[in-house]
């Protein structure tokens, strides 16, 4: 073949990191001012809706005669939704690549085309020392369930939540299930139909015990693990969650947006602490009665006032004692884009916050014998209502 793609992107990828196309051609390549180029498409729905071709990328060859093209910003700038609001954000995309190079002030355009597959692109970033282009599913060990963990967790009986499954086939391998095992019992969830579209990718399951479809019972339960099962096979590493007693001050549950476009849960029951801090702006006004006969002013004139005055709640938490398995989720809390107080778990009350702080010092079990963390969030709603 005269045209060759000698390196593609992952089957899923997640779009925030290269999503990588390289390009070979054994034809043309003397001409003046040769490229390459990629007509690159990208949709939402079922595999099949491409629709017509959004971009056209062109790229002279490097020093090794290649054309390089990385698709991901372009992906990425179109996963705008918010992960709470949509719980499947994936893209579908594809391109076809082909030449041109001048002739006489004209483009002329190659014959040779050739078509890559259908690719997917997930809300997400890859990490140091992650392949560039590396499938996804060893990204986690608990992959397909899309975390990274810890292992081991600590949840109350009263949490609400949900864990997300990648339902898309990788490698082969295809979950149909999530299976709980508990001292009192097991029981499963399944997962339904193979993913058809890009909304139905990835699927949500009950994570927590008080989750509507939470399959164990409550009544005696003490720990549990969720494991992703292919038929009867296990998918990746299960995960144990030990239920313990609600402590002595108020607990603050916190979500946030993982690497993997999806929510990593965390209670904070150590001392916590609502606080505010306001900004204002001043300015001076003129006193005194100029429009009158006499200039004059009252006793009740200021000579600063402010014109914004900017508001915000904080919130500061605490960590109860932690493995140090918790420092991987913890590094994804610090960029995360979109964190949550779940502020009344029943009311599904919740409350957008920002992280407050640009540095933490991540402890071992081997130095410090208990870890414990503190965060400071700003609530994203100011205290003052503002359109």
């Amino acid at each position: 073949m005269a045209l060759s793609i000698l390196q593609f992107p992952a089957t899923a990828s997640l779009a925030q990191s290269p999503m990588i196309f390289s390009l070979s051609s054994s034809i043309n390549t003397t001409q003046s001012s040769f490229q390459y180029t990629a007509e690159l498409w990208y949709w939402s729905g079922g595999v099949a809706d491409s629709g017509s071709s959004k971009y056209t990328l062109v790229k002279y060859p490097n020093s090794s005669g290649v054309g390089t093209f990385d698709v991901s910003r372009i992906i990425n700038s179109t996963l705008t939704d918010l992960a709470i609001e949509n719980t499947s954000n994936v893209k579908y995309y594809k391109c076809r690549f082909g030449t041109q190079w001048v002739s006489s002030s004209l483009i002329i355009t190659g014959s040779e085309k050739t078509d890559s597959d259908v690719y997917k692109a997930l809300d997400g970033y890859a990490i140091f020392q992650e392949p560039i282009n590396q499938q996804i599913g060893p990204k986690s060990q608990f992959w397909p369930i899309m975390t990274n963990g810890p292992v081991s967790q600590s949840v109350f009986i009263t949490n609400i939540g949900s864990g997300s499954v990648y339902v898309g086939s990788v490698s082969g391998s295809q979950p149909t299930s999530i299976f709980y095992s508990s001292s009192i019992g097991t029981g499963s969830v399944a997962l339904g139909a193979a993913a058809g579209t890009t909304q139905t990718e990835i699927r949500q399951f009950p994570m927590f015990p008080s989750a509507n479809g939470f399959p164990l019972s409550q009544v005696g339960l003490t720990d549990y693990t969720i494991q992703a099962k292919s038929g009867s096979t296990n998918i990746g590493s299960p995960i144990r969650f030990e239920v313990v007693c609600e402590q002595k001050y108020p607990n603050v549950r916190i979500k946030w947006k993982n690497r993997f476009g999806q929510f990593d849960y965390l209670n904070f029951y150590g001392v916590s602490q609502n606080g505010m801090r306001v900004d204002r702006q001043m300015y001076q006004p003129q006193i005194g009665s100029w429009e009158a006969n006499t200039v004059s002013y009252n006793n009740y004139d200021s000579q600063n006032k402010p014109y914004v005055v900017n508001a915000k709640q904080t919130l500061l938490v605490n960590s109860q004692l932690l493995q140090q398995d918790y420092n991987d989720i913890f590094k994804q809390l610090l960029v995360s884009d979109e964190i949550y107080w779940v502020y009344d778990e029943n009311t599904n009350d919740i409350r957008p916050i920002s992280i407050n702080q640009d540095s933490i010092t991540f402890k071992t079990g081997v130095v410090d014998k208990t870890i414990q963390y503190s965060f400071t969030f700003d609530w994203s709603q100011n205290y003052k209502l503002i359109i």
